[in-house]
């Protein structure tokens, strides 16, 4: 506001600087919450805050605390041995023995010594990579009596080409194997893995390694469909997205911002973990995959989820990691503000009391291993009591504080997204949070820090489903090396559904797995 143009009484004028005092506030705020997310910690644990510590801001409306008998105690537990863990036994062994001399096996008094006993020391060793040639040799037949010549022409007879997964390539299925794993696993860019291999005397270009694994992911494709059927098999999915920078997609720039989704769900004891790479953001990708489902679906609060709800049969959950995490935000901020002397406690540690009192449920609920119902019987004992009493406590505070500030938002977030944050203790196969999504996503966030990008959409699909096809592995216990070798080699072999639901990571036999890597051993 002008100067010319203040009001004349103090009231006026008093409203005005209150105001811009608050857009202050909030725009200190701001800076110091974009300061912590460059510079700050990542970690998002709560130090233990004194259960009679009175709250900052007073209130006509009394909040009932958290009850001492409600509180759920963890059993003490024996700790881990420290050092150093034995190796593992079906490691092969080599025999090193270190012995006397002949001369020194004689006592003194002239007698032979006899041997007592031994010490062994295991020692960890290693042997680097080596390529090798496979060749094929297939002999060919033919009659010398009638000198191979019939009417329908010469008989020369040859056994039929190997199956192959690229047909014509010279890349076996464990080569293969071994450079979607080094990629999509271990987070290696085909341009490193290229100066490995020109160290080893081989020489593949960039661009060959690249084909390669477009047109192998092409041959699972059939497998993909299958998981998105899986998918759609179980109780429960959740579902989360990270952006992708991809180059040459049709009619957008290569600045443009793709996304990678993925959806985790499938039966609760094999578990399917599914990528999916689309232009955008938008929902279309969750209700394409989700059709015909009928369950739960947990997601954060974007609000493309949304459109979920209006399916009948669909239940939507909320992640409370994402609510706590916008009251950690405040906690973090004002530890910034203040520096490193100790901050005066505030709402938002309030809060995050009620967060660490429900996980403590969760912990005492995994560590005493309860089954489904049991799970659902604590939740509905003792965390629904936790939930009435934080409804209670944001309804209270909601109306107190600037809803532009970062404490505003945060429980302005939490209350929208409440009656989708309570849904998880309908069921014990619930969960409070979307980590598993979360989680599931990481390999692909480590892997898009080294690659940067995606050359193309054929790559971002590829990409997409050897990222299915290693996390569903690893999902279900599996060494994604040993699984995608033995699924290049019996891929070409399938001929119905049936055969590529064996193929499936979380259906597959680990004794097939098992046999097959022997195979490779001998």
């Amino acid at each position: 506001m002008e100067p010319n143009k203040l009001p004349d009484d103090a009231e006026s004028l008093r409203q005005i600087i209150s105001t811009q005092q608050h857009e202050i506030d909030h725009l200190k705020e701001m800076v110091r919450l974009l300061q912590n997310e460059i510079f700050g910690r990542r970690s998002e644990s709560l130090s233990s805050i004194h259960p009679n510590q009175l709250p900052l801001f007073g209130s006509d409306t009394p909040v009932e605390p958290i009850q001492e008998d409600e509180k759920i105690v963890v059993p003490e537990h024996t700790r881990k041995k420290r050092g150093r863990k034995p190796l593992p036994e079906d490691l092969p062994r080599v025999d090193v023995v270190h012995d006397l001399p002949e001369e020194e096996k004689r006592c003194a008094c002239g007698a032979e010594l006899s041997r007592i006993g031994e010490e062994v020391c295991e020692k960890l060793d290693y042997i680097p990579a080596k390529v090798r040639v496979i060749r094929h040799i297939r002999p060919k037949y033919a009659c010398k009596h009638c000198e191979g010549v019939e009417d329908d022409g010469p008989t020369v007879k040859i056994a039929p080409p190997p199956v192959q997964l690229i047909p014509k390539s010279n890349a076996t299925e464990g080569l293969l194997a071994h450079i979607a794993v080094s990629k999509f696993a271990d987070a290696l860019p085909l341009y490193r893995q290229q100066k490995i291999f020109d160290r080893l005397g081989v020489e593949l270009s960039r661009s060959t390694l690249a084909n390669w694994m477009i047109q192998a992911a092409a041959r699972c494709g059939p497998l993909i469909d299958l998981m998105a059927q899986e998918i759609r098999g179980g109780p429960m999915i959740n579902i989360d997205e990270s952006p992708l920078q991809v180059l040459n997609e049709p009619g957008r720039s290569n600045t443009a911002k793709s996304y990678m989704w993925v959806f985790y769900g499938g039966p609760l004891d094999a578990p399917v973990v599914l990528y999916r790479y689309h232009p955008t953001r938008s929902g279309e990708i969750a209700l394409k995959i989700v059709d015909g489902y009928r369950g739960y679906i947990q997601s954060d609060g974007y609000i493309g989820y949304d459109h979920l709800s209006e399916k009948p049969d669909i239940t939507l959950l909320g992640c409370m990691v994402h609510a706590r995490r916008k009251f950690m935000a405040v906690v973090k901020v004002r530890k910034k503000k203040r520096g490193n002397k100790a901050a005066t406690k505030g709402l938002a540690d309030e809060a995050l009391v009620f967060f660490k009192e429900l996980y403590h449920i969760e912990k005492y609920a995994r560590q005493n291993e309860l089954t489904i119902e049991q799970t659902k019987d604590l939740r509905q004992e003792k965390s629904k009591p936790i939930l009435d009493r934080f409804k209670a406590w944001l309804d209270t505070y909601h109306s107190q504080v600037p809803p532009k500030s970062l404490i505003g938002k945060a429980i302005q977030y939490t209350l929208n997204q409440w009656e989708r944050l309570v849904v998880y203790i309908e069921a014990g196969f619930l969960k409070p949070d979307n980590n598993v999504a979360e989680n599931a996503i990481r390999p692909f966030v480590l892997g898009r820090k080294n690659w940067l990008f995606a050359g193309g959409p054929n790559g971002a699909d590829a990409s997409a489903t050897f990222f299915s096809l290693i996390e569903t592995a690893k999902a279900n216990c599996l060494e994604p090396y040993a699984y995608l070798r033995y699924l290049f080699e019996n891929i070409p072999l399938a001929q119905n559904e049936s055969d590529f639901l064996a193929l499936l990571p979380n259906r597959i036999d680990k004794a097939m797995l098992s046999a097959s890597a022997k195979g490779v051993v001998d």
